[in-house]
């Protein structure tokens, strides 16, 4: 297995490239070895929300432009999660292989899959579920992982409801989860979510019934994400395994609720970096490479007994207004606002709080 170089690069645009295009001018590493992308654009983080498509679109192009046959870099998973609420900032995170020496030391490794077509009556039901598990179990056969206890984060982009695909499942006589296009966006998630549990064997298959309403269910390292730009699950595993080499480790911990720190700065120790017992961004001496969280309100509208009223909010949903809270939660503790934050976290953590993986330079 190669080794993995991972490196996070802001967007100064919404359709901006240009530093994933300086660190392969700089030899960093090439482009025909990126192997996949995550990050965050600035959009309205809905249905409609676009500025997805154009960075995606950046980036392949940057990849061709710079030697990446065309039809590698289709296949290449680059998933965003639109929405930079508050003080979050637009970022990539990037990861490529390079040649180094091994170690038997657990060193972190990627591996990718695409699922089955999800057909609009799969999202949200056990369909979605098999189908997303099958592609975990491919993507982590690819990065070398043997022991699930070796995979720290999962992300994946899988398709949400339209009105086209609500349409196209009631013209052939099936039925679909719900014709509410932004909450499909949650139920996407949550079938995703539920399918990586099953496949690291964190659950044991759900009912159609408990998908979206048993929140006990859930994955401490799925990260899901869902959009209008793909019709089948990307699926990125990251863990570590002994023998491939390189300098980064990933480790992971859950937030238990939207002001938990202390569950980011456990994820940051998981990865392998010793930190005092109160730590402060400082500790960190430029090791942290990026951290990736989901968040999602607390369905009791409270947190820490406190009441808020995020999910009786006409005006801004509650999406938003999580993701912004979530997101400065994080960059207090890193000190580094392009953090990667995502909303709709059902059966991703437990209820209320959410999962969060870390990324660390071991040098």
């Amino acid at each position: 297995m190669p080794a993995i170089e991972v490196r996070k690069v802001p967007l100064h645009h919404v359709s901006d490239a240009s530093e994933l295009v300086k660190l392969i001018d700089d030899g960093v590493f090439e482009a025909t070895r990126v192997i996949a992308v995550v990050g965050k654009t600035e959009g309205n983080g809905g249905v409609n929300d676009y500025t997805r498509i154009l960075a995606d679109r950046a980036f392949r192009e940057a990849l061709v432009s710079r030697g990446a046959d065309p039809e590698a870099v289709k296949e290449i998973p680059i998933v965003w999660s639109g929405g930079t609420d508050g003080v979050i900032s637009p970022h990539a995170t990037i990861f490529a292989t390079v040649d180094a020496e091994a170690t038997d030391d657990l060193r972190l490794t990627v591996g990718y899959a695409m699922s089955e077509e999800l057909l609009p009556e799969d999202i949200g039901r056990v369909a979605m579920v098999e189908k997303v598990a099958a592609a975990v179990k491919v993507a982590m056969e690819r990065a070398g992982i043997t022991d699930v206890a070796d995979v720290h984060y999962v992300q994946t982009k899988t398709p949400l409801l339209v009105l086209k695909t609500i349409a196209d499942a009631h013209a052939r006589g099936k039925t679909v989860f719900t014709d509410d296009t932004l909450h499909s966006m949650d139920v996407s998630n949550g079938g995703t979510a539920l399918g990586i549990a099953v496949a690291l064997g964190e659950i044991d298959m759900p009912t159609d019934e408990q998908i979206m309403r048993d929140r006990s269910l859930f994955s401490a390292v799925a990260s899901c994400s869902s959009g209008v730009e793909l019709d089948r699950a990307q699926v990125v595993v990251v863990g570590n395994a002994r023998g491939v080499g390189g300098r980064y480790r990933i480790g992971h911990s859950v937030m238990g609720d939207a002001l938990d720190a202390d569950g980011i700065w456990e994820a940051v120790r998981s990865a392998g970096l010793d930190l005092p017992e109160r730590p402060h961004p400082t500790d960190l001496d430029g090791r942290l490479v990026n951290v990736f969280l989901k968040c999602e309100a607390s369905q009791d509208g409270h947190v820490r007994g406190r009441r808020n009223a995020m999910l009786d909010d006409s005006d801004v949903h509650w999406h938003r207004q999580i993701k912004a809270a979530v997101g400065g939660v994080t960059a207090a503790v890193t000190g580094d606002p392009a953090v990667f934050v995502s909303v709709s976290a059902a059966h991703q953590g437990p209820e209320g709080g959410g999962p969060v993986a870390a990324i660390v330079d071991l040098g």
